[in-house]
């Protein structure tokens, strides 16, 4: 009995506390009361004004009111829906008794999708093109971020330090880069992707983004690989974006003035990698620095004129005082596999400079609406300096990685010991003058482009670097009556040249139910240098057969690329300059098709092209991490073919994601590349300087196609992106990258070219964001958020398999004078962190 009660008035006890609370808790509402108004601010009659995850609704009255009872003290979330219109989720967190008075705008959805697919349509029908989301650079986890990360997906990539690519087997020199018609430069002596500073696109002031893979068209200039694109936004108000992050920080602003008549783009960046480097195999005081201001302001003067200055600065700087690399390899030679490894220890320190200004202004005439007239002139200037004193005492042996002995970590078994050091003093001044035409004509089935470029080119070039290597008390390579340098560069050059090109372009589009397109073209290209002429006929085609029940269009384009050698090209690895050097001729056919269709009861794309390219008058080179050594001659043929594959859609609704997968295969073979090896009286073969051991015959070895430098089967690029099902305001992006091995070159060597090999490159990059305001959250009137669109929190762990990716090899010499390659390592496990504001 005592039981009962004891549990009866607790019961009753537990209700009396329980019910005062629970009354209060009844009257903890707040009230949301406000106007829905379409895109001209008219009111919406019967808009339906729903509490999410709540049976409570309410709908606008016919001046487009509403008034609302909702829950105090917790976040909650109306829906605003009508057909026709935008569905608008607006957030609060209301205190009790608050009344919150909103306006709400819908958009009427209708024209805006009929836009984006006459867009796509059009763009869909040229060959090479990659039409790439802006927006996604920033949300996009990669250490270099920007646009070009998000080309790396498509194209593949071996280093995630620099912006650098290559695109089906072409070198990083063989990509054009435009800024609203004006073609863009990066430096030219950077080394590493240490070194690199900030692309000269900035992600925030971009609209429009059109990557060219290959077949472009006759209207962009003279390189064989690829066409970046890009068209800087033209704002229609005044906002703005911040961002600050552990690797990088940037701030831009736009608006309009004079009635819209002026626009300006604002954009500021600050990028530093020392978080990055200082977790490379290489320890020291890493000081890393790049700045750039880019402006773009524009003035339609009259209704037929309109006037643009585009203004970029750049400066970056790069200190490094190294202390110590540990480098370690499993596997070297049949003849010795064991774990060995590179001790150094360093004295000295590496300072660059890099510095790069542009200016551009045009003039567009609109004398009629189907004709366009575009008057520009730039300038640009480059200026960079190399200081490098460094001096490595190495040990080179068996190390020991027995946890449990003493000399866990150490070299145990010493190989080889001795000094190496890298000395440069190198200085390089460009400036480019250019002045340009280009115009547009609507002639109904034909449209018209045409253009003409005159351009300055000025060198000042100082070059002055060595090696010197000294194993176990003897410089290499050895000559007992002189000190010997490993390698020597050095050169002056002061030259200019003037470069015309320019060209003539017809789209003519077919009366027929298929729509047929034809696109043809011819570039010239003349410069005062080596006074070559060369003419590029292009052509391209596309059509969308009728009669298929899938939407499908199918292109294609054939025509010859060439690329008229500039200052790296020209350069020898002696130092010494090729005024005569001719330019590369590539001669290219692609085809494929862009197909339509539903994966998941959602839209899909999937787009495949082959291709094959076919090189003369090659000027072979050797990549050194990001540096390009060419050899200064056209001594060199070589052929490139492949297929790529690309799917985009909503595998997660409302999220679009891609894949993109190639096989490719280019080598080149070089004009007289053959090499002597000596014979013994044993038939050993030798050295042909082996004192001990007298040669007795000889033999003539011709190389052949190798494979080139960028030569990789396979490359595979996911952007993937995801969200919680119960909050779309938390969201993860996976970029995973893979490409199969890539041939190694010797520098300097035609015996060993591709004697050795990069093993694949694979990486995963994870970033996880969540909103942490947006434009429907609520804010009261003194909140220093008010003005906000959004604000988001991004984590961004990068190559979260910790793969340790090479990206050189650095070769040693042990006493019995055998060569080991020690691989040099990129950056490992890494953890980055930035936040976001737009108002």
């Amino acid at each position: 009995m005592f039981h009962k009660f004891h549990t009866t008035a607790t019961l009753l006890i537990t209700c009396f506390l329980f019910y005062p609370s629970s009354i209060y808790a009844q009257k903890k509402i707040a009230t949301i009361t406000g106007k829905v108004l379409d895109e001209n601010d008219k009111p919406l009659k019967s808009v339906s004004v729903q509490v999410l995850n709540v049976e409570k609704n309410t709908a606008t009255n016919d001046s487009g009111y509403f008034q609302i009872n909702v829950a105090a003290n917790k976040p909650v979330a109306l829906v605003f829906s009508f057909v026709g219109y935008t569905t608008v989720q607006k957030n609060f967190y209301l205190g009790t008794g608050e009344n919150e008075k909103i306006t709400i705008k819908l958009q009427r959805f209708t024209k805006e999708l009929k836009a984006v697919t006459v867009k796509d349509e059009r763009d869909r029908r040229q060959p090479g093109l990659v039409n790439i989301d802006a927006s996604r650079a920033l949300v996009n986890p990669s250490p270099i971020g920007g646009i070009e990360s998000l080309i790396k997906v498509f194209v593949g990539s071996n280093n995630e330090l620099t912006s650098q690519y290559s695109v089906r087997g072409g070198s990083y020199d063989e990509n054009l880069v435009y800024v609203n018609d004006f073609e863009v430069y990066r430096p030219y002596l950077v080394r590493s992707g240490q070194q690199e500073g900030l692309s000269f696109i900035n992600p925030e002031l971009t609209s429009n983004v059109k990557f060219y893979n290959g077949g472009f068209q006759a209207k962009y200039g003279d390189k064989m690989s690829s066409v970046l694109d890009i068209t800087y936004r033209k704002p229609t108000q005044n906002a703005g974006s911040a961002y600050i992050g552990l690797l990088e920080q940037g701030l831009h602003l736009e608006g309009t003035a004079k009635k819209n008549k002026v626009t300006y783009l604002f954009g500021v960046r600050n990028r530093t990698n020392q978080n990055l480097l200082s977790s490379q195999e290489t320890q020291g005081n890493y000081i890393p620095s790049s700045v750039d201001l880019q402006t773009l302001v524009t003035w339609q003067a009259t209704n037929k004129w309109r006037l643009e200055a585009l203004a970029n600065f750049s400066k970056t700087k790069f200190s490094f005082f190294p202390k110590e690399s540990q480098l370690t390899s499993s596997v070297f030679s049949p003849l010795y596999s064991t774990s060995l490894g590179l001790d150094i220890f360093f004295e000295g320190h590496e300072k660059d400079k890099y510095s790069t200004n542009f200016i551009g202004l045009s003039a567009i005439n609109q004398p009629t609406k189907k004709l366009q007239l575009k008057w520009m002139l730039s300038y640009f200037s480059d200026k960079e300096e190399e200081n490098i004193d460094i001096t490595g005492a190495y040990l080179f042996g068996e190390r020991d990685f027995d946890p449990n002995s003493a000399t866990n970590g150490a070299i145990v078994n010493p190989l080889g010991a001795g000094v190496n050091q890298n000395y440069a003093r190198n200085k390089l001044d460009i400036d480019v003058w250019s002045a340009s035409h280009k115009g547009t004509l609507d002639a109904g089935k034909h449209f018209l482009q045409w253009g003409n470029t005159i351009e300055r080119q000025v060198v000042h070039d100082h070059l002055h670097e060595w090696i010197y290597n000294d194993s176990a008390g003897y410089s290499l390579p050895y000559n007992p009556n002189q000190l010997s340098l490993q390698s020597f560069t050095s050169g002056d050059a002061d030259f200019n040249v003037t470069r015309f090109h320019g060209y003539i372009q017809d789209n003519f589009r077919f009366n027929d139910s298929s729509g047929f397109i034809l696109q043809g073209g011819l570039r010239y290209n003349y410069n005062t240098l080596n006074k070559e002429f060369l003419l590029s006929p292009r052509i391209g085609f596309s059509f969308k057969p009728d009669n298929w029940k899938k939407d499908i269009v199918i292109r294609g384009a054939a025509g010859v690329y060439v690329q008229p050698p500039f200052y790296r090209e020209m350069r020898r690895y002696d130092g010494s300059i090729n005024y005569n050097l001719k330019a590369q001729k590539s001669y290219q056919a692609s085809g494929g098709f862009d197909y339509y269709f539903k994966l998941f009861q959602r839209p899909a794309r999937f787009t495949t092209e082959a291709y094959y390219k076919y090189m003369t008058d090659v000027v072979p080179y050797d990549i050194d991490n990001v540096r390009l050594h060419y050899y200064g001659e056209n001594n060199a043929k070589a052929y490139t073919a492949g297929i790529e594959g690309r799917l985009f859609g909503e595998i997660v609704k409302d999220a679009e994601s891609w894949i993109s997968i190639g096989i490719m295969r280019t080598k080149e073979n070089l004009n007289n590349d053959y090499y002597t090896t000596y014979q013994n009286a044993a038939g050993e073969t030798i050295g042909p300087h082996t004192a001990d051991k007298i040669p007795v015959d000889s033999t003539t070895n011709a190389v052949g196609w190798l494979r080139r430098p960028t030569d990789r089967l396979i490359t595979f690029g996911m952007f993937f992106q995801d969200y919680l099902s119960t909050n779309k305001n938390f969201k993860v992006y996976f970029n995973t990258l893979y490409g199969s091995n890539m041939p190694y070159n010797i520098p300097g060597s035609i015996r060993y070219r591709n004697a050795l090999t990069i093993e694949p490159y694979i990486r995963v990059d994870i970033g996880f964001s969540a909103l942490l305001l947006n434009e429907q959250s609520a804010r009261r009137s003194h909140s220093p958020f008010k003005n906000f669109d959004n604000i988001w929190a991004s984590l961004e762990i990068f190559n979260v398999i910790d793969r340790a990716n090479t990206i050189s090899y650095q070769l040693v010499k042990d006493f019995s004078n055998t060569v080991y390659a020690i691989p040099n390592r990129l950056t490992p496990r890494l953890v980055n962190f930035k936040i976001f504001a737009k108002w």
